[in-house]
């Protein structure tokens, strides 16, 4: 049988209770990862070892690394999934709607990296893969603030690639185009179907999807010599 090597691999997921992040988590433990990851709500993935948690809290990502090494062992593996949306046209973003998404999006994953990254690099290996989106790349019409959060995203994982690779450590990003979870239910259909016109795939993404490409740039087998890129799994909607 074929290997991605991520058996008994420990893997951190923040976000993990649902979307993107719950297909990750369950497809990791699939290929024998050993899998913890944050959540911040009483929904629970039944893969993975959950850990309530919030990636905009420094100190309580400081604990939530120490909890998984001791629990599971050294980290192997970070994929920086959290974000939140809040969406509206730029003159009537608020500025708590702007601060909570990039308190989020972007200073979230500098909280979840900052207490893994020097262990990696003490460690001689690691893969951090970040979850940005088709919004970080284009933009997005209300949505300043997310794809502000998501663009940023690309450049600190492009920049940490140049800076890790020294250390045997790889950093690549994912970007998801439409993905068919909750956040794309919330949309109205008349948007949905606007939104679908524009895929040439004709259909929306599966977080499974998503998952399999996140999969393959955390495998030490696949992807060892990838690192710094941006892998879209938009359905050539953004190309």
């Amino acid at each position: 049988m074929i290997s991605l090597g991520l058996e008994d691999k420990v893997v951190f997921v923040t976000g993990g209770n649902r979307g993107i992040g719950a297909a990750t988590v369950a497809l990791l433990e699939h290929l024998g990862a050993k899998v913890a990851y944050t959540h911040r709500s009483d929904r629970i993935n039944p893969y993975g070892m959950a850990i309530a948690a919030d990636v905009t809290n420094g100190s309580a990502m400081e604990q939530v690394v120490e909890k998984i090494e001791q629990t599971l062992g050294s980290i192997y593996g970070v994929v920086a999934n959290a974000g939140i949306t809040r969406d509206n046209f730029f003159p009537k973003q608020t500025t708590s709607d702007w601060d909570a998404v990039i308190d989020t999006n972007l200073k979230g994953v500098y909280h979840t990296l900052m207490p893994v990254i020097p262990k990696m690099y003490e460690r001689g290996e690691g893969s951090v893969v970040c979850i940005s989106s088709i919004s970080g790349e284009r933009g997005n019409v209300g949505q300043t603030n997310y794809a502000a959060s998501k663009a940023g995203l690309i450049g600190l994982t492009k920049t940490l690639a140049l800076e890790a690779a020294r250390y045997g450590v790889r950093a690549n990003v994912v970007a998801p185009g439409f993905i068919d979870t909750e956040m794309l239910q919330s949309v109205p259909d008349k948007v949905k179907q606007r939104i679908l016109s524009e895929v040439p795939l004709r259909r929306f993404g599966k977080p499974e999807e998503v998952a399999w490409a996140v999969a393959f740039l955390l495998s030490p087998i696949a992807s060892s010599y990838v690192t710094g890129t941006v892998l879209r799994v938009n359905g050539a909607c953004h190309t």
